[in-house]
C-alpha cells in the first residue's frame, strides 16, 4: 500500500500564514500539519508516499527534506496550481492510482492516531471515511445506507439544511484498492476532467461513481475519533485546542475560550449553566420562521426593549433596564458602586473583578458545604461596615439558597443601613420555593436600595442570545445605567425573544418542573458515588467535594480526556486547605447519566489508591 497526500493549494484563506509556505506547513501547536502526517504514514510499512506539490513547492521539499521519515517519498508537481483544482493534482498522479492499493489524504488535516487505523485496518478494500455532520463542517457530504453504502454525495450547492441529520461529512481521507482505481476511479477521472476541465474536485468523480449498480466504494464511520480540517485561522484556533498533547494544558486551552464549545465535536458540557428543557421546540420554530427578518432588520432602541422585558416581568418599565447579557449590566452597575463591597466566597467572580480589590470585604463559611444564611450576613457586616452587598441567590458555585422570607430580612438589614444591596436571582427559578423573585415593582418599592440581576440566558436556556435585565426602583441608578449601555445592545432575535417570551410561561413552569425532578434524580445517583460529597442545591448545578486525597484539577482533566466531559474545577476559587471541589452543571437525564457511568468507572479504576 501507498499514500498519495495532495498538497498543491495555496491555502489564502490562512492568509498571512501562508503568504511565504504552503498551508501543510502551518504548525499546530508547534508541529507542522506535514511533518504530523508524514510521521503517522510512516509507521505503516507503506512502500511510499506520493505528494502532489504547487505552491511554493520547493520550499516545502526543502522543509520535508529535513523532517525524519523514513518511508520513500516522491513529489510530483503541478505547475499550474492557481489555475487548476484538486481533481487535476490527483489526475497527476493517477499513474501511481493504478499501481497498488492507496490511501488518498488531503494536507490540511490534523487527525489522532486512531483515524487512520480505522480505514487501515478494515478489511473492505475501498471506503471513504466519513464522521456525522456537525456545525462546523465544511465541504462534501454523503448520504448513507443502513449498510454502509454511499446512497449520494451533496455538493455544497445541493447541501439542505432540513437535512442534516441525514448527512455525514467527507473527512478527506479514502483508501482505494487497486482494481478499483483501474476499473472505476481512474477511468471516471480523465473522462470527468475531459467534459469539465481541471478547475473542479477529485469529489465529484466518486459522486458520478456512486450512481452506478456497483460503485464499489463504502463508508466508514467514524465514531468520537478527533479529526479537524484547517482552512482558515478560526479552525487553525480550534485544532491547537483539540490537539494539545498534554492533557493539562488542553483543558486550560478549552476553558479560557469561555464557551462556543459546540465548535467541539462529541464534548459534552456540564461547566456552563443553562436550562435543560426550555425553550420548547415550538418557540424555537417560531423564531425560525422569522428569521429572515430578524437577520436582516435593525432592532429597536433600548427603550422599546425596556418596555418589552417590563411586560415579561411585571416590573415598571422605568424601573428596568435589558442587558447584552447580564454581564454587561454587572460591568456598568459596579460602574456606579463606589464604597466598600461585601461578597460572599467562593462567587461568581464577574463582580469582584470589576471591583477594587482593596475596597472588597470578603464572608466566608467557615462550613465544608460553604452554607450560610442571611443572620450569618447580617452579623458579619455590621461589624464589618460595607455600603454594598453582593447576593448571589441559588449562589455560584455552591448552589446555597436563601429563603425569600431570609432574603426580606437582608433586604430591611440593607435599608436600615444605607447599603445597597445586588441580588443576582440568575438562577432563583429553579429552586423548589414558590415564591423566589423579587421582580415585582411592590416589593422594589418597598426596598428602594434592592438592585436586582437576573440572567435569561441560565434560566431559560437561551445563552446564544445574550440577555440580562437589571430592576429597582431606584431611578437614577436605572438612568445611569441606561446611559452606559448602548442603544442597541441587543440584537433582533434577541429582541424578538422578549416579544414572544410571554406566551410560553405554561411551557417554562412545565420546564422548570421537569428539571426539579431531573435534579432530585442526578443528586441522588451522584450521592451514590463512595469518593464524592454532593453539597445541598437549589440551582442547575452542583456543587462536589472530593473525597480521600483526589484532586479536582486531575479529576477534570481526566473527565475531559477520557471522556469529553468537561466540569468546572474550582481549585482557583477555594483555597486548597478547605478542600477539593468541582462544580457539575445538571443537563438532561440522558447527559446525566453519561456523566455519572463515567465518574463511577473513573472512580472505580482508582479505589486500591483512591487518586486519579
Amino acid at each position: 500500500m501507498q499514500a498519495i497526500i495532495l498538497a498543491a493549494g495555496m491555502g489564502k484563506r490562512l492568509k498571512k500564514l501562508t503568504a511565504n509556505n504552503t498551508k501543510c506547513m502551518v504548525k499546530v501547536n508547534g508541529i507542522s500539519l506535514i511533518e504530523r502526517m508524514l510521521h503517522q504514514l510512516d509507521g505503516y510499512g507503506l512502500s511510499r508516499i506520493v505528494i502532489v506539490i504547487g505552491y511554493e513547492g520547493k520550499k516545502l521539499v526543502d522543509y520535508i527534506s529535513t523532517l525524519y521519515v523514513q518511508t520513500e517519498l516522491v513529489f510530483v508537481d503541478n505547475p499550474i496550481y492557481d489555475r487548476t483544482n484538486n481533481i487535476y493534482s490527483l489526475s497527476l498522479a493517477k499513474d501511481y492510482l493504478l499501481q497498488e492499493d492507496t490511501l488518498l489524504l488531503e494536507s490540511d488535516l490534523i487527525f489522532e492516531d486512531s483515524v487512520l487505523d480505522l480505514i487501515v485496518k478494515d478489511q473492505r478494500d475501498t471506503l471513504a471515511l466519513v464522521d456525522h455532520y456537525e456545525s462546523w463542517m465544511d465541504g462534501t457530504c454523503v448520504k448513507l445506507r443502513e449498510d454502509d453504502s454511499i446512497e449520494a454525495f451533496i455538493p455544497g450547492k445541493s447541501f439542505k439544511f432540513d437535512e442534516i441529520k441525514e448527512y455525514y461529512k467527507t473527512v478527506n481521507i479514502y483508501k482505494f484498492s487497486k482494481l478499483f482505481s483501474k476499473t472505476h476511479y481512474v477511468p471516471f477521472l480523465e473522462a470527468y476532467s475531459k467534459a469539465l476541465g481541471n478547475n473542479e474536485y477529485y469529489e465529484q468523480v466518486l459522486r458520478v461513481i456512486t450512481m452506478l449498480d456497483d460503485p464499489g466504494i463504502w463508508a466508514k464511520r467514524l465514531s468520537g475519533q478527533l479529526w479537524y480540517e484547517i482552512d482558515d485561522v478560526q479552525d487553525l484556533d480550534i485544532a491547537s485546542s483539540m490537539f494539545v498533547e498534554d492533557d493539562e494544558k488542553r483543558l486550560t486551552r478549552i476553558q479560557q475560550r469561555y464557551g462556543g464549545y459546540w465548535r467541539y465535536p462529541h464534548m459534552l458540557d456540564f461547566c456552563y449553566l443553562v436550562n435543560p428543557f426550555f425553550p420548547p421546540q415550538r418557540m424555537i420554530d417560531e423564531i425560525k420562521v422569522n428569521f429572515e427578518t430578524l437577520l436582516t432588520q435593525y432592532p429597536s432602541g433600548l427603550q422599546i426593549n425596556a418596555l418589552l422585558a417590563a411586560k415579561d416581568f411585571n416590573v415598571d418599565q422605568d424601573y428596568i433596564v435589558v442587558g447584552n447579557g447580564a454581564a454587561e449590566l454587572i460591568k456598568s452597575i459596579m460602574n456606579c458602586t463606589d464604597g466598600k463591597l461585601g461578597i460572599i466566597r467562593p462567587t461568581f467572580e464577574e463582580y469582584p473583578n470589576r471591583y477594587s480589590l482593596k475596597e472588597i470585604l470578603e464572608f466566608i463559611p467557615e462550613n465544608d458545604e460553604f452554607a450560610y444564611s442571611a443572620q450569618d450576613l447580617i452579623d458579619y457586616y455590621s461589624s464589618n461596615t460595607i455600603n454594598t452587598l453582593i447576593l448571589i441567590n441559588p449562589d455560584n458555585p455552591s448552589g446555597n439558597y436563601l429563603p425569600f422570607h431570609d432574603v426580606c430580612k437582608l433586604a430591611e438589614w440593607a435599608e436600615r443601613n444605607s447599603v445597597r444591596l445586588i441580588l443576582d436571582e440568575s438562577f432563583a427559578d429553579f429552586s423548589d420555593e414558590e415564591q423566589n423573585s423579587f421582580l415585582n415593582d411592590r416589593l422594589l418599592e418597598e426596598f428602594p436600595s434592592l438592585v436586582v440581576v437576573k440572567s435569561i440566558s441560565k434560566s431559560y436556556g437561551v445563552p446564544g442570545l445574550r440577555l440580562g435585565i437589571t430592576a429597582s426602583s431606584n431611578r437614577e441608578l436605572i438612568c445611569k445605567l441606561k446611559k452606559d449601555v448602548s442603544i442597541w445592545n441587543i440584537n433582533s432575535f434577541a429582541e424578538f425573544y422578549l416579544q414572544i417570551e410571554e406566551k410560553y410561561k405554561k411551557e417554562y413552569q412545565e420546564a422548570l418542573r421537569l428539571f426539579r425532578a431531573e435534579r432530585n434524580s442526578f443528586v441522588t445517583e451522584l450521592s451514590k458515588i463512595q469518593y464524592l460529597k454532593v453539597l445541598p442545591t437549589q440551582a442547575n448545578y452542583v456543587m462536589v467535594r472530593l473525597l480521600n486525597g483526589m484532586e479536582a484539577s486531575s479529576l477534570t482533566v481526566q473527565m475531559l480526556k477520557r471522556f469529553g466531559i468537561l466540569i468546572k474545577d474550582l481549585s482557583g476559587k477555594i483555597d486548597r486547605g478547605r478542600g477539593e471541589y468541582v462544580r457539575i452543571a445538571i443537563r438532561n437525564h440522558q447527559d446525566n447519566m453519561k456523566l455519572i457511568c463515567a465518574l463511577k468507572l473513573l472512580l472505580g479504576e482508582n479505589n486500591e489508591d483512591n487518586n486519579i
